[in-house]
C-alpha cells in the first residue's frame, strides 16, 4: 500500500449533520459511516491540494510545456517505443 501523505493514522471524533434519510439507508445497508465518511473526505482532500497545486505552479507547467514543444524531450532519442 502506498504511503498516504493525508492520513495521520490518529483518530478524531466529529459532528457531522447528514440526512436521515441517508443515513437510515446507510444503515441498512450496513455501511460503516465512519469509513465511507473518510475515504470521501480523503479524496476530496486530496483533489483540492491537486487543484491549488496546479494552480500555483501553472506558470511553470507552462513554460516547460513550451519548452518541451520548442526543443522536444531531452532524452527522446533513448525511448524504445
Amino acid at each position: 500500500m502506498k504511503h498516504d501523505p493525508i492520513a495521520s493514522g490518529k483518530r478524531k471524533s466529529v459532528n457531522l449533520s447528514i440526512d436521515t434519510g441517508v443515513v437510515s439507508a446507510a444503515r441498512e445497508a450496513g455501511i460503516n459511516l465512519s469509513q465511507v465518511s473518510e475515504a470521501a473526505l480523503r479524496v476530496a482532500a486530496k483533489r483540492a491540494l491537486e487543484v491549488r497545486w496546479r494552480e500555483e505552479h501553472r506558470e511553470w507547467i507552462e513554460a516547460n510545456n513550451a519548452w518541451v514543444d520548442e526543443h522536444g524531450l531531452p532524452l527522446e532519442k533513448y525511448r524504445l517505443f
